[in-house]
């Protein structure tokens, strides 16, 4: 039975996404059950596009990249994969019609294996767009279960939160981008270095893309609320404590939210949630 097939795809989706983030996690299982293996599905297909490119550097990263590419094609076409990551994730694109933001976000994990400095506002935005945005984008599909016009009035919300977190992303990760990648995303970084006025500037624009997002959190349907809450807590807290770390520390190190910090934003979410305050 290809159902059962479909089920451990789904599956393995989960693990994947489970052994990756533990946030992402935490946040999915505040989704409503009926929603959580589609946005398994994506997390699980994006992941290791994003692995191919950052992590596989003993490897033939392009014919590894071109090839699974290659393989979602198929298995968008056949309905089908022997890879149950993209056996799981070609039903889902069939069914929320993701097929375009899939290309889109694809054209810019191809542009990390060899584009490594953004020198340019549009460039980033651009970039930020393809990598995060139509994430939130394909997420926000499930959400509101192909309704277009609640798709359409979320959907600048869903960009914004999408940007927040890449960008927080980009500051966490700026030392191992920099250092092991030689990637430099940030166009305002002064000979590829962090001051504290850029660091300002940037942190500024992700303040404002956060409040921006929450306005659209509050809208979204209650399959979801809770779970993208969660994620938008967590990220938030993470700006806050690169808003607080000098400049050094964030270049010669990762800062973290702690396992207990991550259950006390878990607990208050949920409180706000059922006292609803969201």
């Amino acid at each position: 039975m290809k159902e059962l097939f479909d089920n451990s795809s789904y599956d393995c989706s989960k693990l994947v996404t489970k052994t990756y983030s533990t946030s992402f996690s935490m946040g999915i299982k505040m989704f409503s059950p009926k929603i959580r293996p589609a946005i398994y599905a994506i997390y699980g297909f994006v992941r290791y596009a994003d692995e191919i490119v950052d992590t596989f550097h003993d490897y033939q990263q392009l014919t590894l990249f071109d090839e699974f590419e290659q393989d979602y094609y198929k298995a968008l076409e056949r309905k089908i994969s022997l890879n149950p990551i993209l056996n799981a994730f070609q039903e889902i694109v069939h069914k929320y019609d993701l097929k375009d933001y899939v290309q889109d976000f694809m054209d810019r994990m191809r542009m990390d294996l060899d584009k490594k400095e953004y020198t340019s506002k549009e460039e980033y935005e651009n970039y930020i767009y393809g990598s995060a945005d139509v994430v939130g984008l394909m997420c926000l599909r499930v959400f509101v279960n192909n309704d277009e016009k609640k798709y359409n009035e979320l959907k600048g919300y869903a960009m914004r939160l999408g940007s927040a977190f890449q960008k927080v992303n980009f500051l966490r990760d700026i030392r191992e981008d920099n250092e092991e990648l030689g990637r430099s995303y940030f166009p305002n970084l002064v000979k590829g270095e962090l001051t504290e006025q850029t660091k300002a500037e940037i942190i500024l624009d992700v303040e404002n893309d956060f409040k921006e997002a929450y306005k659209g959190i509050v809208l979204l349907p209650i399959e979801g609320k809770l779970g993208v809450y969660l994620a938008y807590r967590y990220y938030l807290r993470l700006l806050q404590k690169i808003k607080k770390a000098d400049c050094k520390k964030i270049m010669n190190g990762r800062i973290r939210v702690s396992n207990s910090i991550k259950l006390v934003l878990l607990t208050k979410a949920v409180l706000r949630y059922r006292l609803n305050f969201i």
